[in-house]
């Protein structure tokens, strides 16, 4: 499951950035995945309280947003929302399609004291 290994990234980020903004506690946590990210989301979820054990985000509250999929045809260069990394253009049917966006995971916010 790489969602631990993303979630163990995540306190590393925390960490550092209580140190360079000097917050001590964690309250809540925001994290936007994409939808073409191959991110369970269910998964983060189960492991955030393990992975956040004894540090500064130990008990904060996990929410997750997502974030759409946006892919350009190679052929047409129309730009459409992608529900999968599979979808073939909706203007002219092209099986290949550039993602844009969607892949990614990022902290969206956080709420520290």
């Amino acid at each position: 499951m790489h969602e631990l290994s993303l979630l163990e990234n995540v306190r590393e980020i925390l960490e550092d950035h209580a140190i360079h903004q000097q917050f001590s506690k964690v309250n809540q946590v925001t994290l936007a995945v994409g939808k073409l990210s191959c991110i369970e989301p269910e998964a983060l979820r189960f492991g955030f309280d393990v992975v956040m054990k004894g540090s500064l985000a130990e008990n904060a509250k996990l929410i997750i947003t997502e974030l759409p999929g946006l892919g350009e045809c190679r052929q047409c260069k129309q730009q459409s929302e992608l529900l999968n990394l599979y979808n073939p253009c909706p203007y002219c049917g092209n099986p290949q399609m550039t993602v844009l966006k969607g892949t990614e995971m990022k902290i969206k916010d956080l709420l520290v004291s």
